[in-house]
């Protein structure tokens, strides 16, 4: 039991998958964070922003361009098999009973912000966490047209990935001291995600209750 619990640990350390498991690692999880629905929970935003940081100080010790490239590419194969997932099996995947790695209520979240956003939510979603991992899933669902999930899926994973990999990589070059505060960039992080996931599990429910 303890060697789970250590396991889980390590895949929520963005800092260690960096430094032990290199550019193979990061690339895997963010593939499928971004379309698998059981690994919603995985790092996402505040990992490939430190992949960014530990590029430019050489602890990830891999070319720029190479990194981009890889969590571009990962982030939209990603939400690519996640549309696929959600068109194929998305009735079995709706009628799934709650366990610890799905939660029906992750659905509803996603698909307010649809009727909220329609198609921009692929683009939105990519800095929501959760949402990003069921929005592909629930445009699959809803059989939205495969050019236009394209479209929305490549230009949001530009976004987030060149965003935030590029900008870590930007403070990283111009400002090395960061690395001493890695726990605070995670904890910034972490704390909005855990706003957005509270925030949308409430809207989600008072809804249901009005209803």
């Amino acid at each position: 039991m303890d060697s789970i619990a250590d396991f889980f640990q390590y895949l929520l350390n963005s800092e260690e998958i960096i430094r032990t498991g290199g550019l193979v690692l990061i690339t895997l999880i963010i593939f499928a964070e971004n379309g698998l629905f059981f690994a919603f929970f995985l790092p996402g935003d505040y990992l490939v922003f430190l992949a960014g940081v530990f590029c430019a100080l050489k602890i990830l010790n891999v070319p720029i361009l190479l990194l981009l490239g890889c969590l571009f590419g990962a982030a939209v194969v990603g939400s690519l098999t996640g549309y696929l997932t959600g068109r194929f099996f998305g009735d079995r995947i709706q009628n799934r009973p709650d366990s610890l790695f799905f939660k029906k209520q992750h659905i509803e979240t996603t698909r307010k912000y649809f009727d909220k956003y329609g198609s921009r939510t692929l683009v939105i979603s990519r800095f929501l966490p959760v949402v990003r991992t069921f929005a592909p899933i629930l445009a699959g669902l809803v059989k939205m047209r495969w050019v236009g999930f394209m479209v929305y899926n490549v230009l949001g994973g530009a976004l987030w990935i060149f965003g935030l990999t590029g900008g870590g990589y930007y403070f990283g070059e111009k400002f090395p001291w960061i690395i001493n505060y890695v726990q605070y960039i995670i904890i910034f992080f972490l704390g909005i995600t855990t706003i957005t996931v509270v925030r949308g599990y409430f809207n989600a429910k008072k809804e249901v209750d009005e209803s």
